[in-house]
């Protein structure tokens, strides 16, 4: 495994990055970390989605070139290549909530399938970029119940907005990856991927309808935590895990677009799975604090998936990679971050810096290098 290492500060130190949605809980992680790597990151993004927010807690603004647009405006996307050439596109802006997509289901669609294909029309055209990683959802894959983890070519679909616009995503992904991205080894090679995580977790999500920011403001708040679905199964993972996922494949795209291109699974082990309310219970143990309660059902509740797990033995078998953190490590991780943020203990931009590092030394597949 040592051979199969990567040195992600020798992949990235000095590339021009475009991220979109970098103001988001992961794209903001994400350009994070390739700041410290000595990257010249460039942000894309319509706005900072909550307040508050890690992208303005770790005063990320100072770090990288922040620019502000929408994914669904084709000519916007278009000028921004080409006015910065990045080597590598990250694209992660979407809008990334199941319970709004039922309020906003047109706007979901022409942000994460429209906005999708809008990025991938802009790579298309530009002689700079080598390698486009598109993050999609585990919720792409139709969930029919199966006794098993989702593989990479399991069936596409979503009875949700959220989960079909998704689906729908990856098979525009496919289309331009089979029409325009071809994989050959000429200086105008470029790699398609699409990478799908489990369910993040880690310091610094705001967002309305999450399982952890909304145990994080109950708690603050001293009321009990409410639990729509505290027996459902998610791939539970720190956000740095995915990440690290995204940021090997790229490199491995850049350097080899036809053998790496295509989809990719980064989700945890498939045991031991936690439901909802074993996540909630380990959480509160690490707080000290707090306790939860089971919403009362309504009849216009809306439908939830009960079960859903990822198979990544494609990432591990293939790329080397691996997972890192125990649930127990990603939770400790996620609640020292919130703690921080809450008391005022620590500054939060050091703070996730510090967690990013630790992470590297402990991975068996990334190279421990120094970050700026």
């Amino acid at each position: 495994m040592s051979s199969r290492k990567s040195d992600l500060a020798k992949g990235y130190r000095g590339k021009t990055i475009l991220v979109t949605g970098h103001t988001g809980f992961k794209g903001a992680w994400l350009s994070l970390w390739l700041s410290a790597l000595g990257a010249n990151v460039v942000g894309y993004s319509e706005g900072v989605p909550t307040h508050p927010s890690f992208f303005e807690s770790t005063r990320l603004s100072r770090r990288i070139t922040d620019r502000r647009g929408d994914v669904r405006d084709g000519s916007k996307m278009m000028q921004m290549v080409e006015e910065h050439s990045p080597e590598f596109v990250f694209h992660l802006a979407a809008q990334p909530l199941v319970r709004d997509s039922y309020l906003k289901p047109v706007e979901t669609f022409e942000t994460n399938v429209i906005g999708t294909a809008n990025v991938l029309e802009a790579v298309r055209s530009s002689h700079c970029v080598k390698a486009c990683i598109c993050i999609t959802s585990d919720k792409c894959y139709e969930n029919m119940g199966l006794p098993r983890a989702h593989k990479e070519n399991d069936r596409l679909g979503g009875d949700d907005p959220y989960s079909a616009s998704k689906a729908a995503a990856e098979i525009v992904i496919k289309s331009y990856q089979r029409s325009f991205f071809t994989g050959k080894k000429d200086r105008d090679a470029k790699g398609l991927a699409s990478a799908r995580a489990g369910n993040v977790i880690g310091g610094g999500d705001w967002a309305r309808d999450r399982i952890v920011p909304d145990c994080i403001r109950a708690i603050a708040a001293g009321r009990p935590v409410v639990l729509r679905n505290p027996t459902s199964v998610r791939p539970w993972q720190h956000v740095l895990e995915a990440l690290s996922g995204y940021l090997f494949l790229a490199m491995r795209i850049r350097d080899d677009p036809q053998r790496y291109q295509g989809a990719w699974n980064f989700g945890p082990p498939s045991s031991p799975s936690l439901t909802v309310s074993e996540l909630v219970d380990r959480l509160l143990v690490e707080w000290g604090s707090g306790k939860w309660n089971v919403e009362k059902k309504r009849e216009r509740d809306l439908p939830e998936s009960r079960t859903l797990i990822l198979d990544s033995s494609k990432a591990c078998d293939e790329l080397g990679w691996s997972q890192t953190l125990s649930i127990e490590e990603s939770i400790r991780l996620t609640a020292e971050w919130y703690k921080a943020s809450i008391e005022g203990s620590m500054d939060l931009e050091e703070l996730s810096l510090q967690q990013i590092k630790s992470f590297v030394r402990t991975s068996r597949f990334l190279k421990s290098s120094a970050l700026e």
